[in-house]
């Protein structure tokens, strides 16, 4: 899955809590997340400068970025968690600080289940499968 493809699915599938993702749609998704959200801060930075709000700066285009891909990436994380075979709700052990970062990040490097499970087939043909 190359990256254009794997943003194109998410944002088609922006709502789509069923079904699986592979490592290479959620990890491009991630990295597009990424690299938005360094752009927008940058655009922030140039357009507005230093916009300050209650201590804390506000940055309008990031949280503008962030509101649109908020449920994308959730969608794909609750896929993402389907292809290890294990059910959505996992998403939310990131409510717990570090601990459930990592947890999250272990769940979703690994490989996906082979064979269909519970939430659907593979979603990459077995020739497609990454190792």
């Amino acid at each position: 899955m190359e990256f254009s493809e794997a943003i194109r699915k998410c944002f088609s599938n922006y709502v789509t809590f069923t079904g699986r993702a592979a490592r290479p749609e959620f990890w491009w998704f991630v990295l597009f997340v990424f690299l938005g959200n360094i752009v927008f801060g940058l655009l922030d930075r140039i357009l507005f400068g230093p916009m300050m709000m209650r201590g804390g700066e506000a940055s309008l285009l990031g949280s503008i970025f962030s509101l649109v891909v908020f449920l994308p990436s959730l969608a794909v994380l609750v896929r993402r968690l389907h292809d290890l075979d294990r059910t959505g709700w996992w998403a939310l052990i990131m409510l717990i600080p570090l601990i459930g970062t990592l947890v999250l990040l272990f769940f979703t490097v690994q490989r996906g289940s082979p064979r269909g499970n519970r939430f659907g087939p593979p979603p990459l043909p077995p020739h497609q499968m990454p190792s």
